[in-house]
């Protein structure tokens, strides 16, 4: 069990929200995935955990079954979404027996995007209309969320911490996976035999919606298939500086 904040519980006074993410971020930079799950969980309160069931999600979704089975998951379904996603978010959540997955979709798409194409000419108003705000809604109610977010992912992740302070919301964000390599990823899904996403076998690394997602060659970055040959690298829920762009090494 992990002491959390031993001098702060002798006060009335809870520490603020950036005080709180350095202390966890101090105690725990040499623990693993597991001990910052459940240092999250025992530290911020209606804690939900968001996951795409894309590529790689099973692997956080397995970590936090073993440490509280009926977290709340929130799952966006955009309307866009492959077949095969929305087959495996059933499969998967069944196998790991998640007793709290939530499905949300947009309230407004009929009459903000009546005919579907609105990712045609204005891909971030499709993200925001889809996707931002079904979750933003649906996270109001929690003080933090958790997601599968890895410095590897892209250039503007590579110092991603395993906690930030969302100032504009006022949530705590959880990254319990942020260190962990692509072999990481694969072993431990090989270790527990895990169920993969049927599309990573044709070359998709990171999926998201079918129209804005394509394969990768070998040697790209695993989100280059991501609103490919645009300089979007995000779809609106992980923001930096504001901005929803492709940064860094990998641009």
């Amino acid at each position: 069990m992990l002491l959390l904040f031993e001098n702060t519980q002798k006060t009335t006074k809870p520490p603020d929200q950036t005080s709180l993410v350095g202390a966890l971020n101090a105690q725990l930079t040499h623990h693993g995935a597991t001990d910052v799950l459940r240092a999250a969980i025992e530290t911020i309160p209606d804690l939900a955990l968001v996951s795409s069931f894309g590529a790689e999600s099973v692997v956080l979704l397995h970590l936090a079954a073993m440490v509280k089975r009926d977290i709340p998951v929130i799952f966006i379904d955009t309307k866009m979404l492959f077949t095969e996603t929305l087959i495996y978010q059933q499969d998967v959540a069944e196998r790991l027996r998640l007793k709290n997955v939530t499905v949300i979709r947009a309230n407004d798409i009929a009459t903000d995007d009546p005919d579907g194409t609105l990712h045609r000419h204005d891909t971030d108003a499709c993200c925001a209309l889809r996707k931002t705000a079904p979750l933003q809604a649906a996270l109001k109610p929690h003080a933090g969320w958790i997601t599968g977010r890895k410095r590897y992912q892209s250039g503007q992740r590579a110092h991603l911490e395993f906690f930030e302070a969302e100032a504009e919301t006022g949530r705590i964000k959880v990254n319990p996976l942020a260190r962990w390599a692509p072999q990481d990823v694969a072993e431990y899904m090989a270790e527990n035999r895990l169920p993969r996403h049927p599309l990573v076998a044709q070359g998709y690394a990171s999926i998201g919606c079918a129209p804005c997602t394509s394969p990768v060659a070998v040697g790209e970055d695993p989100r280059a298939g991501r609103w490919r040959d645009t300089d979007k690298d995000e779809c609106g829920i992980h923001f930096v500086n504001g901005k929803m762009v492709r940064t860094g090494a990998n641009t």
